[in-house]
């Protein structure tokens, strides 16, 4: 992992399925593994600056993937990048960072422990040598790169105008199936997912959408639950406590409106959200602010 290789287009280890993209790249850097072109591999891609709802599904459709044994392939970005492979690594998957600088550049910072987990897990792949900074220009080019692995590109969180959607347009132009997971339809942040869905693309409501689409058949199907619905089990919560947790979703609430829904005093609301927190069943994402955990 710790020595950057170069494979050139022609070479027999350059990936058949970036050989033949438009403007495929003349070779690439490779510190670690290259996908296994005989493994399914999805791309998952989505809003640097996300939400709370998008950090979950992030999480949720990366892992169940994951130890579906399917490859997750991503830009290594802040955002729904980084939180879609460090989930797909943590339930013991493969992971592969296309990167917009050097294999040897940590960009940005708060993702080293990724750079970190990816060893003998994954690989990192660029189209630029060792040493190269991380440039702007660098990040719109490897999304056709990001595309051009995956049999699957899914998209989690994209605005209407947003990278995310050069993406999508890479991969439509190579022949590759778009996902994307359907939200509010006042979230700005859905915005881009639910015009890609009223435009065609697949839409992605629990992983076994995509394993189905992938020809994937898991020994146990993957719950078609909500994720805040299929974890509620291991809290067993009754009561004020129930109330109090049911009346919280994966968007924020503000202890005003979760007071107001729940029909309890200000001191009871306030201590159950504190047990809630400590049980991991709920967190506070900005202040007074709070999500049921998923």
């Amino acid at each position: 992992m710790d020595e950057t290789r170069y494979i050139a287009r022609f070479d027999e280890e350059f990936p058949d399925k970036l050989r033949f993209i438009p403007a495929c790249p003349a070779g690439i850097y490779v510190r670690g593994e290259l996908p296994d072109p005989d493994v399914r591999s999805v791309s998952i891609v989505g809003a640097r600056a996300c939400s709370e709802y998008g950090r979950s599904m992030a999480e949720y459709f990366a892992s169940h993937l994951a130890a579906a044994g399917v490859q997750i392939i991503s830009g290594m970005a802040r955002g729904i990048d980084g939180i879609a492979q460090r989930a797909a690594l943590q339930a013991g998957g493969k992971s592969f960072g296309i990167l917009g600088a050097g294999t040897d550049v940590v960009y940005p910072e708060q993702n080293r422990d990724i750079y970190e987990m990816i060893k003998g897990h994954g690989g990192l792949i660029s189209e630029h040598p060792d040493g190269t900074a991380p440039v702007g220009s660098h990040f719109a080019s490897r999304n056709r790169i990001i595309s051009g692995m995956c049999d699957i590109l899914l998209v989690i969180e994209a605005r209407l105008r947003s990278g995310t959607l050069i993406t999508v347009n890479d991969a439509l132009a190579q022949g590759r199936d778009v996902f994307a997971v359907p939200g509010r339809l006042t979230d700005g942040l859905s915005s881009g997912c639910n015009k890609l869905i009223s435009e065609g693309a697949g839409i992605a409501r629990h992983p076994d959408d995509i394993l189905k689409a992938l020809g994937l058949l898991a020994e146990k199907p993957v719950s078609t639950k909500c994720p805040g619905v299929r974890r509620i089990k291991r809290f067993d919560l009754h009561g004020k406590e129930k109330t109090v947790f049911d009346c919280l979703d994966l968007y924020p609430k503000n202890v005003d409106e979760i007071i107001h829904a729940c029909g309890l005093s200000v001191s009871e609301v306030m201590k159950i959200l504190a047990d809630l927190c400590m049980a991991g069943a709920a967190r506070e994402c900005a202040r007074s602010n709070y999500i049921r955990t998923v």
